[in-house]
């Protein structure tokens, strides 16, 4: 397997090297808990991943997963939506002056929580900051208006996500401010920054500003334990 052939199931390879301390694995599955993230991963769609998911997930639950190819289901599970996400990987990277943007702890979750709840950059809930570390630009006031984080960890790999700044905020720098710094600080650990945007998204030129390229087209799916 090629380094970046990871990427073709990153849920899965965070589960199984840089999210192992948090994951729930169950033979070919895994998953997060719930708290943290929706999402789940199978080593490879067999109707026998399927089943070893279902033990991880309840009756009714939902879990979202992405994937290189479309998924199909076993019986045991509907599909209840998919939708294409373009992989974005940054290749070359020339870093602009650094800013310090404000690492968040879990004292600031209400407000990350209304931030992400109000702009809906992706799933977040409360123990999603325990996938990685997430900063945050205040307005002078002392409000949160804009943050940005890591999430998925395949190994050589971080994922950015939760980029969001508050609408009353927009196009003053802060979304490029906070990926300069990320960007720049995974880069210096040695690993590889990656994301994932709705192809839609105008954010998509500020990342190809910053040196992200479209690596492939996921899927996106969401199901349902029947």
């Amino acid at each position: 397997m090629s380094e970046f052939e990871i990427l073709d199931n990153p849920i899965w390879f965070s589960l199984k090297t840089g999210h192992r301390s948090i994951a729930r694995v169950n033979g070919r599955a895994g998953r997060y808990p719930s708290d943290v993230s929706p999402f789940a991963a199978l080593e490879a769609p067999a109707e026998s991943a399927f089943a070893d998911l279902a033990v991880l997930v309840d009756p009714q639950e939902g879990v979202g997963m992405c994937s290189a190819e479309p998924i199909q289901a076993s019986p045991d599970w509907q599909v209840i939506r998919t939708r294409p996400l373009e992989q974005m990987v940054c290749m070359r990277f020339q870093p602009a002056p650094a800013s310090s943007p404000l690492e968040l702890a879990e004292a600031d979750l209400p407000e990350m929580l209304a931030l992400t709840a109000a702009t809906e950059p992706g799933p977040f809930v409360a123990g999603t900051i325990r996938m990685g570390r997430y900063f945050g630009i205040r307005s002078e006031s002392g409000r949160l208006i804009a943050m940005a984080g890591e999430r998925l960890k395949p190994e050589g790999f971080i994922e950015i996500s939760a980029v969001c700044t508050d609408p009353e905020f927009r196009g003053r720098g802060h979304a490029r401010a906070l990926l300069n710094f990320l960007v720049a600080l995974i880069f210096a650990e040695g690993k590889i920054p990656f994301l994932h945007v709705k192809s839609e998204n105008g954010a998509m030129a500020l990342y190809k500003s910053l040196g992200f390229e479209v690596r492939h087209t996921m899927q996106l799916t969401v199901l349902v334990r029947r």
